[in-house]
Order: structure tokens, then sequence, then C-alpha cells
């Protein structure tokens, strides 16, 4: 993996190139890591992902966990690793030990030898040495460091042993490493500003390849967090990547790249296609005019349309005007809400299509505002406009930020 930073706009929101060794082509940050089940997208089957958007699509989030049920890491080893075993030589994979649809790590601070993680197959306990073998078997691009993640709301004394043993864990995964990939050490800290310089203070006194910042989207309000994210940022070496797991509403992606984030681990898009929304917002910034506003009683807003709603039933038109995605080219709302409507797969499909293609034209939109050194103007206009919103469709958004946390 080599990682170098091109631009700087605004102080620490940076825009850099990202190179892994089996892509053909680097790919440019801030960049999403699209969410995935067992490697592959959640609703986009491989042979329709060349309609998105290359090579920002190309680099993919992968939970180990996933892995506890099914193929042995032996099987998966023995095929070739995760890019042989999916047959996507040419894509990049994350391997990070959350799983956000599922829920954070147990609590109990009973469990000193591993993390403890509820799964689709029951609670596991994972050890460091386990999850490194899984990791070699694997054989992803990037992988973060087992982590102790807790909560806002957990004491200061839990919280400090989190941090310990993830620190702990990180010099044993470290030690056990013999799969090669970029290593991200783990930070956590919960919402204690001291912890977590502690935290980033030990693990850049570590050989890693960049970092991964754990234990967001847990509870802490949107004003405490950039003091918890500058906290971190200042102390981590500015030549090395930073991901980051729990900031998937726009607002939170736009808050993590003022704080200088170059990788994001959402599964904002997932949520959103599954509650049958399609988003509309201008990935630019530019607010639509009033003309184009649609009031909340018919499925509508400035950031997303409900599909599901019955005016959209003989509405010819395609999702977004002028979107180049493949949805948007080929069908139209009518289509979309009569899928949704009779419960056809299908109509997931084509909303992750729309949706992830979007979602990406939005961080292309952030990179080109850090080029021209724009970005707190863009990140400024980004936010007022999506404030000037009926009170039910925010209602509707929080709803679908409820839906994507963890419990």
């Amino acid at each position: 993996m080599k990682f170098a930073v091109k631009a700087w706009s605004n102080g620490k929101a940076r825009a850099g190139i990202l190179q892994l060794g089996n892509c053909p082509s680097p790919m440019e940050t801030p960049a999403l890591l699209l969410s995935t089940r067992k490697g592959l997208p959640h609703f986009i089957s491989p042979d329709l992902l060349p309609s998105l958007p290359s090579p920002d699509s190309h680099l993919f989030q992968v939970s180990p966990l996933h892995f506890l049920e099914g193929l042995s890491p032996k099987t998966i080893s023995k095929i070739g690793g995760l890019n042989q075993m999916l047959g996507l030589p040419d894509y990049g994979f994350a391997a990070v030990s959350r799983d956000s649809l599922q829920s954070i790590p147990e609590h109990s601070s009973t469990n000193k030898t591993g993390a403890s993680f509820e799964t689709r197959c029951g609670r596991f306990l994972i050890k460091p040495v386990e999850y490194v073998e899984m990791i070699s078997s694997m054989r992803p691009n990037i992988w973060a460091t087992l982590a102790d993640e807790v909560p806002a709301w957990v004491s200061e004394k839990r919280n400090k042993a989190s941090v310990d043993r993830t620190v702990r864990w990180l010099d044993e995964c470290i030690a056990l490493n013999s799969a090669g990939g970029a290593v991200f050490g783990s930070i956590v800290g919960g919402s204690n500003v001291d912890e977590r310089e502690r935290c980033a203070r030990e693990v850049t006194m570590r050989n890693v390849s960049g970092y991964w910042i754990g234990g967001f989207g847990l509870g802490e309000s949107m004003e405490e967090r950039p003091a918890l994210l500058n906290a971190v940022i200042d102390i981590l070496h500015e030549e090395k990547p930073r991901l980051i797991c729990g900031l998937g509403l726009p607002e939170e992606v736009l808050q993590g790249v003022s704080a200088g984030i170059d990788l994001f681990d959402s599964d904002y898009v997932y949520h959103v296609t599954l509650e049958g929304f399609a988003l509309t917002f201008p990935p630019s910034g530019v607010d639509i005019c009033a003309s184009e506003f649609h009031p909340s009683y018919d499925g509508g807003e400035r950031t997303k349309i409900n599909l599901r709603a019955t005016i959209y039933r003989k509405d010819t038109s395609p999702i977004v005007e002028n979107c180049s995605c493949y949805t948007c080219q080929n069908h139209t709302k009518a289509y979309v809400n009569h899928l949704l409507n009779v419960h056809e797969m299908l109509a997931q499909i084509l909303l992750d299509i729309h949706n992830t293609h979007h979602y990406l034209q939005f961080f292309k939109s952030i990179r080109e505002a850090i080029r021209t050194g724009e970005f707190e103007q863009f990140r400024r206009r980004f936010v007022e406009s999506r404030r000037e919103r009926d009170p039910l469709a925010e209602a509707n958004d929080h709803a679908v930020a409820a839906v994507a946390a963890p419990v």
C-alpha cells in the first residue's frame, strides 16, 4: 500500500492518493468503503459492480466476524483469499472487526483475553491469535487490529480498560501477523479526550501503516465529536492514512473530513436502501430550487425520497434527472415503486446502485472542494442546505440514523 497527501484545505481537510498492490488504478481520498456482507455489497451482484464509478467503488469493507459461520479460514486460505474466492482480483478489501449491523462488543470487563462479539450464529469470544488467523486466510489489503470499543456512556474505569486492552491486542496482532497487508492500528477511548490521546500516542509508537479510529457512532453527540476527533488527529503522523467507523450521514462525513479523515466505513447507504429511500441531495452541495422541493407528505424532501409513496406510482421520470447511474439511465420511479410494493428484491438492487453511485459522487465533490481550497465553504453550504427542510423530513433522517446505529 502507498499513500500520499496531495492537497490541503482549511487546515486539516486533505485529499490524497491511495494505491493498493492489486488494484490497477489508484483511489482518491477522502473515499467511501463500500459496506459488504461476506465480502460483497449487500444488494449488488458482482456482474453489476462495473456499473459503479471506477475506481471509486473498488474498495470494500469486510468484517471477519461474518466468516465465523460457513467457510473455515483454512478453506478460504486454500482458495487464495477473498479476492480469489469472490472473483474480484482488481478490488481492494479493508478488514475491520466491527460489525455495525449486529452490535458493538460486549461491555463486560470479564473477557480480558479477547473481544466478545454478537454474531448471527451466537456470541463469540475472539482472541488475537484467532483474529489474526482469519486475517491471514482472507489476505485483505488493509486490516485493523482487534479493538475493544465501548459506547459513550461507560464508566471511566471501563473506558481506561478498553484502551489498555486495545493497545495490548495491538502488540499481539503485530507480533502474530504473517499475512502481510497494511496493518492499521486501532484507536479507541470512548468519549474521554485524555484516553483517546493516550491510545493515539501508544499506536503512533508502533510500526503500523495507518490508523483505524473506532468507538464513534456509539452515543456521542455531534457537538462533542470534533474535540474527540481533533484530540486523536493532532497526534497521528500526517503521512499515514486514517480510517474511521461510525460516521455515516453526510454531515458526519463532512465533520470527519474537516478533522482530517481519509477513509470512511459507512452503512448509511445500506440502511437508506433497505428502507426504500433514494438519495436525491445535490452531491455538489448547491441547493436545489424551491420548485423541486416535495412536501414531506408525498414521500419526498431535499435529502432523499421515499419511493414506496403512492405519488410515484405513475411517475415516469428517473430518480434524479441527469444522474448517470445504471438505474436512472434505464428505469423510472414508477418501476422502482412497483418493485418495492410487490416486495421484489430487484427494487433493493436498483436502489443500491443509485444510492451508492450518488454517495460516491458526494465524495467526489468533497475531493474537488479540497483541491480548490474551498472545503469549508462547501461544508457550510451543504449543511445549511440540509437544515432548510420540513421537520417531518428531518425526523425521517434521524430515524434512518437510529436504525443504522448499533444497539
